[in-house]
């Protein structure tokens, strides 16, 4: 009997020291799927360590691996759009480099996608023990922020850790945006998804590479490439902002009218103008980040460029 073919996906920045540790970790779990086989992408992302050296020597001691290598940093988004790019399984799975995603759900995801009819298993974290309490608050309430402003269902807690079947993929990179938010383009294609809870896991080596900056660059692009509500916010803005001016008009003309010399107060008149010019940059602020956006799909890039690439020569 055939065996499905299992792709695992493993997007990498800076984890020279975590990968070969994840590496093993998957081998095992690997035992527990007797009915699988599995290839290895592994996706440096520019790395500035010894990463891809790391990737060439698991290459050369296991021929189920590839490596992909670019030729800067492009972010974990083009990362894993490479590896899906160029994986050739039944299922693919993405997960990161550092073992906060545990290979021992392997089993448990492979016979939700193969025996339970499910096109998707995913992982969501249900604490998130050990991590930044700003950090978890921002989290949380992007979730929700996102669930409101989007026609998308995001999970809370939704890791990267997920996989999915060949026709569900497909589906993901026939979408060919350049502002790519991952979590959100799999709950746009649909598919029936199986949600596994899991225990928030640390770092067994190394340091996150997320800043709060950079979550904070992340959770923007994601707002702006699903929804258009902000532009609507900011329209809906404009017009109140320009009833009560007509109205406050109204007011002080009524004042001058009936008691006089009631037009004055330059303070208060510089703090309002300031107040409204504040406002309008805001909104012209918020149509700008669609427009660059536009601007920079229009240019039509490439999101990642390979500069080298190699593995996987044999069984």
């Amino acid at each position: 009997m055939k065996k499905d073919l299992i792709s695992i996906i493993i997007p990498c920045y800076n984890e020279a020291e975590s990968l070969p540790v994840t590496f093993d970790a998957l081998q095992d779990a690997a035992q527990s799927l007797p009915a699988a086989e599995f290839e290895y992408i592994l996706v440096d992302d520019g790395s500035t360590d010894d990463t891809c050296g790391v990737m060439k020597a698991l290459a050369e001691a296991n021929s189920r691996v590839r490596f992909l290598s670019f030729s800067r940093n492009f972010g974990k988004e083009a990362a894993m759009l490479a590896g899906m790019t160029h994986s050739a399984g039944d299922y693919v799975c993405i997960m990161d480099a550092d073992l906060q995603d545990s290979p021992k759900l392997l089993p448990q995801m492979h016979e939700a996608v193969t025996r339970e009819g499910f096109d998707c298993a995913a992982v969501r974290r249900v604490t998130r023990a050990g991590e930044p309490k700003l950090r978890s608050f921002f989290a949380r309430r992007f979730y929700g922020l996102m669930t409101k402003l989007c026609k998308i269902d995001i999970v809370a807690g939704a890791r990267d850790f997920r996989l999915m079947t060949r026709q569900m993929t497909d589906a993901v990179l026939s979408l060919k945006e350049t502002s790519r938010y991952s979590k959100g383009i799999f709950s746009w294609v649909g598919f029936k998804t199986k949600w596994i809870d899991c225990e928030n896991i640390r770092r067994t080596k190394g340091v996150s590479k997320w800043s709060f900056l950079d979550l904070l660059l992340y959770a923007n692009d994601a707002v702006i490439s699903f929804s258009t509500l902000p532009l609507a916010l900011s329209s809906v803005l404009g017009l109140l902002l320009c009833a009560i001016a007509f109205i406050a008009i109204i007011v002080v003309i009524v004042r001058q009218l009936t008691w006089g010399g009631s037009a004055y107060g330059w303070s208060s008149l510089v703090c309002i103008i300031l107040f409204l010019f504040g406002i309008q940059l805001f909104c012209t602020g918020i149509l700008g980040q669609y427009l660059a956006k536009t601007f920079d799909e229009a240019k039509k890039r490439p999101l990642y460029i390979i500069k080298e690439a190699g593995g996987g020569n044999g069984e």
